[in-house]
């Protein structure tokens, strides 16, 4: 069992994901975020989902390169969006 707060395990994420295998419905999930905003209970429950029922507090650190650590989730959701690289993990 993982602690909450933490982020999904390689697997973890593979499940997570199966929905949004497609960059169409990760879109999708990236629409109603940038239209909702991260206080919508739907994105919440997705945010929660993926750190094992807590959504972290920042600052966030990522896989990306050159690009350390966001200040919260809600921020380095936005740039997973904006940027089209759905599936990084924090």
């Amino acid at each position: 069992v993982q602690q909450p707060g933490t982020p999904l395990s390689d697997q973890e994420y593979q499940q997570f994901f199966t929905s949004l295998q497609t960059a169409r419905r990760a879109s999708t999930a990236c629409f109603l975020r940038a239209l909702y905003g991260c206080q919508n209970p739907l994105i919440q429950r997705l945010d929660k989902y993926e750190n094992h029922g807590v959504i972290p507090e920042g600052p966030i650190c990522s896989e990306l390169p050159g690009i350390p650590f966001f200040p919260n989730f809600c921020t380095f959701s936005f740039y997973r969006c904006t940027m089209k690289k759905y599936f990084i993990k924090v």
